[in-house]
């Protein structure tokens, strides 16, 4: 077997995954064990729950890793970790695991950024992918127009000034009793309502590229105590719509305004039913690219903290041992 294989390890929220990546674009494992049921009954992620459960999966998730990869540990070349953004106590799990591994088999250990490795995500399953394009990157906890010029060459160029749209679909979800998680759970719903029954607002929808949730949110809670009655399909698919407008209109003005040649999508929001039909018919409309990845790299897995960590041993060397788990962790621009 040819090729640098990057076991990849990330537990920056409530996943914990691990995979095996050659050369940052070929996948031979990846493994998420969820602890969506775990989180389920408190209507969000309880972070002492998740770093006890990844302290007990994380072993048995890297071992079936090795082994759907068909190697064992005298065939792993470096060691990749999330160290940031996320949940402090759950970073850590994967941080010091990753760097005993590397340790134990002196092999390297390289830093991931997660917001980063979302951005690889779109890579591994297009790794020709026609340069300049677009990432909009939606998550629970972020909300990001990145301008992708090369790998590991980025500019940020809008982000989310209060709620991200993830946090917006939670917290939603949860005042209309739809259950955790909120994301799946609105998109379900919303099929079988009207997304024009309610003209829910589109903040600074004609200005630059950030965005702004909280005011929808808060939109929302007032139109459903002023209408007790209200059709709950309705008012998830009119939400949903408000989102997916601004997101979508943001994104198509990015990529014009800066010559990009495409549209990606990246991170867990990316899943949704009506976004990704929307970037499609938007990309149509204005003879970009498209690129959805598949759900599985949508949301957070280890195949894209590997294929980052790939990169970023290649330019950066390896990360020292003494690199902590930094929580609030930021993207910047590299160009």
């Amino acid at each position: 077997m040819t090729g640098q294989r990057i076991l990849g390890i990330e537990t920056s929220c409530d996943e914990t995954a691990a995979a095996v990546v050659v050369d940052g674009r070929d996948v031979l494992s990846s493994v998420v064990s969820s602890q969506v049921d775990l989180h389920a009954r408190f209507g969000g992620v309880v972070p002492e729950i998740a770093s006890r459960a990844h302290v007990e999966l994380l072993t048995p998730v890297v071992a079936r890793a090795l082994v759907e990869a068909g190697i064992d540990d005298d065939h792993v070349d470096a060691v990749a970790a999330t160290v940031g953004p996320g949940l402090i106590g759950a970073l850590l799990v994967g941080v010091s695991a990753a760097k005993t591994l590397a340790l134990v088999w002196g092999v390297p250990f390289v830093a991931v950024n997660h917001l980063e490795a979302h951005l690889y995500a779109a890579l591994l399953e297009e790794p020709d992918l026609d340069l300049p394009v677009v990432v909009l990157l939606v998550s629970g906890g972020h909300t990001l127009v990145v301008l992708m010029e090369g790998r590991g060459r980025y500019r940020i160029l809008g982000s989310t000034i209060d709620d991200a749209a993830g946090e917006a679909f939670d917290k939603v979800a949860r005042y209309l009793g739809l259950g955790y998680p909120g994301g799946p759970a609105i998109d379900r719903i919303a099929m079988e309502g009207d997304p024009q029954a309610i003209a829910f607002p589109r903040a600074i929808l004609d200005e630059g590229y950030d965005f702004s949730f909280s005011g929808l949110k808060t939109a929302v809670v007032n139109h459903v105590r002023k209408h007790p009655d209200v059709d709950t399909a309705d008012v998830a698919a009119s939400f949903q719509e408000a989102v997916v407008d601004v997101l979508v209109t943001k994104a198509r003005r990015a990529a014009r305004d800066h010559g990009a040649k495409g549209l990606c999508l990246a991170g867990g929001v990316a899943a949704n039913s009506q976004l990704r039909e929307r970037i499609l018919d938007a990309c149509m409309a204005d003879g970009l690219q498209a690129f959805l990845p598949s759900r599985s790299m949508c949301t957070d897995n280890a195949a894209m903290v590997a294929a980052a960590g790939w990169y970023r041993l290649r330019s950066d060397g390896p990360s020292p041992l003494d690199t902590g788990a930094s929580p609030n962790l930021r993207l910047t621009s590299t160009v």
